[in-house]
This record gives structure tokens, C-alpha cells and sequence, in this order.
């Protein structure tokens, strides 16, 4: 059995989730999503045309770039760009996940040969930055699709699937929903999962960090963090209709 949780959570719960939009004037979306000690500035930015290989092909891209804040963890790191290495292997496998995530949201063809890029900055890290990411992210990408649908630019359907993501991990044979850093730190096994509202899944990440896991530990870690997703989704839903976005809309179904 394993011994309490460091801040008094039970093994399936959440932590608690902020949601703030519209810090930013300039992108089409942006969002300060928070949960636990986890906080990521999310915007969305739409331009007209798409990269060489899509052209002419009446498809749009989303894509993303990550970034962490030099000061996000206890100690100062310095900027990716700044590297002289550029960008870290970890920044680049993170950023292609949110935007391969956020792509599995949106129907390519009715947004039309634009692109979409998602920038997640992490502002303060307590783990699952990634998972935040496209949560958040999926914040922003919808209050900018809604505002192509309100210029008349994409029709209904454009969004196939309000999607979100989470982090579960196995801690002294436990399986935990939504690790903070020291759980991430010592867990056997972590993964990061993506699903939409409706339980499809979208990615699985992970990665048992000492003796293998079995069938049965990894199907329950699944299922953790799957039946995660709807209370993320109805974050993101009621976050979004303050702003006046309707998610029924982007799907088509109003």
C-alpha cells in the first residue's frame, strides 16, 4: 500500500485545474491553463497557406513549439535558443506530440490550406508540462478555428474531436492519475495519454523506467487515465463558452 500522496490526493483524482483566456491580444487563441503546480501559456496563431509538401492539396496543419521559462524549475536553465546545441532532443520529441495531438483534433480539409501553430510555454513546472500542453493547447486551437468560423473562413465540422490528455504512472505497484514532478521522478512506469471526449484514444506515451510492466498494469493505467478525460473536457468546455465559443458548432452538431 502505498503511503499518502504529497499533496492529500487520492490515486484517481486530478489535480486541481485553473483555466484563464484571452491573456494575450495578438494570437487568435490563448489560454493560461493550470493544474497542480503546472502552469502553461498556450496561443494559437492562424496564417493563410501551408508548408511545400501540403500545398495545392486543400489541407490545413496544425503544428506546435514548446518552451520552457528559464525559471520554471528551481533552478535557472537556459534558453533552447540559446544553446548552442539549439533545441534539446526532450523539447523536440514534447512539441512534435502536442501538435501530432492536436492535428487528430481537426478535420484538415475544412480548415483549408492554412496553418495553426499552438506555442505552449511552460511558465512553472510540477510535471505532466506536456499533457498541460495539449490540453490547454486544444484551449486555444478551438477559439481560433471559432473565430475563422465566425469570418465565414471554415464551415461546421472543422473540429472532429475535442480531445485532452493526462498523465498516469505506476508509484510502489499503484496506479496514479495526473503525477506531480516527485511521482514522475520515481514512478516504475509513466505514460502520457491523449483521448478524446468520447474514449478514443489518440497517443499513448511511456515508458517502464525499471522491470517491465505487465498486460494488466499497463490496461490499468489506460483505462486511469481515459476515464480521466471527460472531466478535463468539460473543463475545457465551460472555459471556452465564456468566451462565447460553442464546441457543438466547430463539430457540426448545432
Amino acid at each position: 500500500m502505498m503511503k499518502t500522496r504529497a499533496d492529500g490526493r487520492d490515486a484517481k483524482t486530478l489535480r486541481p485545474i485553473s483555466i484563464e483566456t484571452g491573456l494575450q491580444r495578438n494570437p487568435e487563441g490563448s489560454v493560461l491553463y493550470r493544474c497542480g503546480g503546472t502552469t502553461v501559456l498556450c496561443s494559437a496563431s492562424v496564417d493563410e497557406g501551408v508548408r511545400d509538401f501540403l500545398r495545392g492539396q486543400g489541407k490545413g496543419w496544425v503544428t506546435a513549439e514548446y518552451a520552457m521559462h528559464p525559471r520554471a524549475n528551481p533552478s535557472r536553465q537556459s534558453r533552447d535558443g540559446r544553446r548552442s546545441s539549439g533545441i534539446d532532443g526532450r523539447t523536440q520529441e514534447i512539441q512534435r506530440l502536442i501538435g501530432r495531438a492536436l492535428r487528430a483534433a481537426i478535420d484538415p480539409k475544412k480548415l483549408g490550406e492554412r496553418t495553426i501553430t499552438v506555442d505552449c510555454d511552460v511558465l512553472d513546472a510540477d510535471g505532466g508540462t506536456r499533457t498541460a500542453s495539449v490540453t490547454g493547447g486544444f484551449i486555444a486551437l478551438a477559439m481560433a478555428l471559432d473565430g475563422l468560423r465566425k469570418r465565414g473562413l471554415v464551415g461546421p465540422g472543422v473540429l472532429r474531436a475535442p480531445l485532452a490528455a493526462v498523465s498516469v504512472g505506476l508509484l510502489e505497484h499503484v496506479p496514479l492519475l495526473d503525477l506531480c514532478y516527485t511521482e514522475d521522478r520515481d514512478a516504475q512506469v509513466d505514460l502520457n495519454i491523449v483521448a478524446t471526449a468520447t474514449g478514443d484514444v489518440v497517443e499513448v506515451q511511456g515508458t517502464a523506467e525499471d522491470e517491465p510492466m505487465s498486460r494488466p498494469q499497463l490496461d490499468a493505467l489506460v483505462s486511469l487515465g481515459i476515464g480521466a478525460i471527460p472531466t478535463l473536457f468539460d473543463a475545457q468546455k465551460a472555459a471556452l463558452a465564456k468566451v462565447g465559443v460553442d464546441i457543438a458548432r466547430l463539430l457540426g452538431q448545432a
